[in-house]
């Protein structure tokens, strides 16, 4: 501002005033100007009062509001109207609601950008303009008496839905916004939905949170009624479906407690029986599988009573994953299967009212519990169908599912070349599609992945997050699974005292919510942690890999049979039992050469020489 040092006191008022913010200081050195404060040529500025006398705006919405007020009364109304439009102004909207003579518009607009308050942002397909700063278009907004803005938005509706009666879809977000605020209740519920549901089918998760809870605000001021209340319903699960991905179990909870008391109300057992299904989900995910198992046969009962095909595939589907989340991986397949067979044809790319279609989401849990008996052939063709549905559908959720899914089994079998690029994608589309819920178990096989093949600096950031989100207690998609696949990276990076916290509390896990899988699992890494121990706790291991042995048997977890028996017979081996160490190992051997599992048969073989060398 020149070199005249009596400038340097008014300098540090206005950096203060502005918060050092280059916009807003030279739109108060603007406003300085055409009052007469300084006078001269930018960058070369000088008082032209004294400066005791000088009166600086206090705050920078007051210099933007003063040089608004200075524009000619048509100028000023027609950056209202702008700002009404939002902060992108096309140039037919505007035309329309500014309702000014072509030759006025074009002049006024050509004002606006001289001031800087407007800039024009594209040519094509039609002319539009944008505010040069947020604040400015907010200034402006709030310039205007609310009655006079009420007015202009619901204008606003009335010419976008005249402007583009072909592309209602591509405006949708606009009509709801400007709905919602010229309050045309009707409008604002039913463009929020359609917002919402655009929202949620590219998993803009948040977004669709926004524009439904938007909806259900509109819904509030229309008149009580059946068609109402059957909306409040619907809006309600479609807002489960939205907040599912992102993890938010206690607003899912209350409203579907508030929808289901409206259905119980209408007598309404469709409706009713998509709530209870949904219902059976939420409880699997807090851990309480004995209330999701009974509200699952509780909403099967009312599908069949109300003849409904979505709520019957949802539910099957979710008594599915109850059983899988108690390590019932055979009882979660037959269940499983019998929810995809009812899909065929068109109904495979369907989402039925879920955030993602049942096809690819059931395809994702059966090649989990294929992986879990060892039937990784079978378990990778029901992922890559599932891969080809999402992709045809071109769902990130979607994406997401069949990604993790494929990379969990490849993780479980030992093929780490096709696991990380697997892995790696999904937790992409986790973080980039705002999927939380998934996010600890698919960092945790991530970094258990990285670490099996040494890239321990890649595997300790990943790890380090997930034990964050587990130490906050919330609540994570299939946390059993979380806490193994957890507990074994752990142990693979030599941190065996967070493996053997996280083994235990899947322990006392799978003795409260869980099930015998799972307790399987927390014994044999209980059993690593035993021999990583120093010294090592010999009885320990010897008795956690036993427990893990009999129940992997009894349960056809082959995978975790042949692990077991490779802990026990290097244990074996290490305790000079050499006739215990080479059944064990022979045993493992076999299990993982049937199961094609080759990562781990270097260290069975060369533990099995080992004792057939010995003296």
């Amino acid at each position: 501002m020149g070199d005249d040092p009596s400038l340097a006191p008014l300098m540090q008022l206005l950096i203060a005033r502005t918060e050092g913010n280059p916009f807003f200081l030279e739109e108060s050195v603007r406003t300085l100007v055409e009052t007469g404060v300084l006078v001269g040529e930018p960058g070369a500025y000088r008082l032209a009062q004294a400066l005791p006398t000088i009166q600086v705006p206090a705050t920078v919405q007051v210099v933007l509001a003063a040089r608004i007020d200075r524009l000619s009364s048509e100028d000023k109304r027609l950056l209202q109207t702008a700002a009404v439009i939002g902060h992108e102004v096309p140039l037919p909207l505007v035309q329309v609601i500014a309702e000014l003579p072509e030759e006025n518009l074009h002049r006024g607009l050509a004002h606006l950008q001289e001031a800087e308050f407007l800039y024009e942002t594209r040519l094509f397909p039609e002319r539009a303009f944008t505010f040069k700063h947020p604040l400015t278009h907010e200034v402006a907004y709030g310039s205007l008496l609310q009655e006079r803005r009420r007015a202009l938005h619901a204008r606003i509706v009335e010419a976008l839905e005249a402007l583009y009666p072909d592309r209602v879809t591509e405006q949708v977000d606009r009509l709801a916004h400007h709905a919602f605020r010229g309050e045309l209740w009707d409008k604002a519920l039913a463009y929020g939905r359609q917002a919402g549901a655009r929202a949620t089918a590219r998993s803009a998760h948040r977004e669709a949170v926004g524009c439904f809870e938007q909806a259900l605000s509109a819904l509030a001021q229309l008149p009580e009624c059946g068609d109402t209340l059957e909306q409040a319903i619907d809006l309600r699960l479609d807002l489960r479906n939205a907040l599912h991905p992102l993890g938010e179990q206690a607003r899912i909870f209350d409203y579907l407690c508030a929808a289901e008391a409206l259905a119980e109300q209408l007598g309404d057992d469709q409706r009713l029986g998509r709530i209870v299904s949904n219902l059976c989900l939420y409880f699997v995910l807090m851990g309480e599988h004995g209330r999701a198992i009974a509200a699952g046969q509780r909403a099967l009962a009312l599908a069949t009573t109300s003849g409904t095909f979505e709520v019957q595939v949802a539910t099957q589907g979710f008594l599915g994953v109850a059983y899988y989340a108690v390590g019932a991986f055979q009882q979660a397949l037959d269940v499983l299967r019998q929810a995809l067979a009812l899909l065929t044809g068109e109904l495979l790319y369907a989402r039925l009212g879920q955030p993602a279609p049942p096809a690819v989401v059931l395809r994702g849990y059966v090649a989990g519990c294929l992986a879990e008996l060892g039937c990784f052939a079978e378990g990778r063709g029901m992922g890559e169908d599932a891969m080809r549905l999402a992709e045809a559908v071109e769902q990130p959720y979607s994406l997401f599912f069949a990604y993790v899914w494929l990379g969990l089994l490849s993780r479980l079998q030992g093929d780490i070349p096709k696991a990380i690029p697997m892995l790696e994608r999904g937790l992409a589309l986790c973080q980039s599609a705002s999927i939380p819920l998934h996010f600890p178990l698919t960092a945790s096989s991530l970094g258990a992945a990285y670490a099996l093949v040494g890239r321990a600096a890649e595997a300790l950031p990943l790890l380090d997050q997930a034990l964050e989100h587990v130490a906050t207690g919330s609540r994570m998609g299939f946390h059993a699974f979380t806490l193994t696949e957890l507990s074994e990276a752990c142990l693979l990076v030599d941190r065996v005292e967070e493996a053997s916290a996280l083994a235990g509390r899947l322990l006392d896990l799978s003795r409260t919510h869980t099930g015998r899988g799972y307790q399987a699992h927390a014994y044999r890494l209980l059993g690593e942690v035993a021999m990583r121990r120093e010294p090592p706790d010999i009885d320990q291991a010897t008795a956690h890999y036993r427990q893990a042995l009999a129940l992997a048997e009894e349960l056809g977890m082959r995978p975790l049979l042949a692990h077991c028996h490779l802990g026990l017979g290097t244990l074996y081996v290490r305790t000079g039992q050499r006739q215990q160490a080479h059944a064990a190992l022979s045993a493992a051997i076999d299990l993982y050469r049937a199961m094609d599992m080759t990562s781990w048969l270097p260290q069975a073989e060369a533990a099995l020489v080992q004792i057939e060398e010995r003296p």
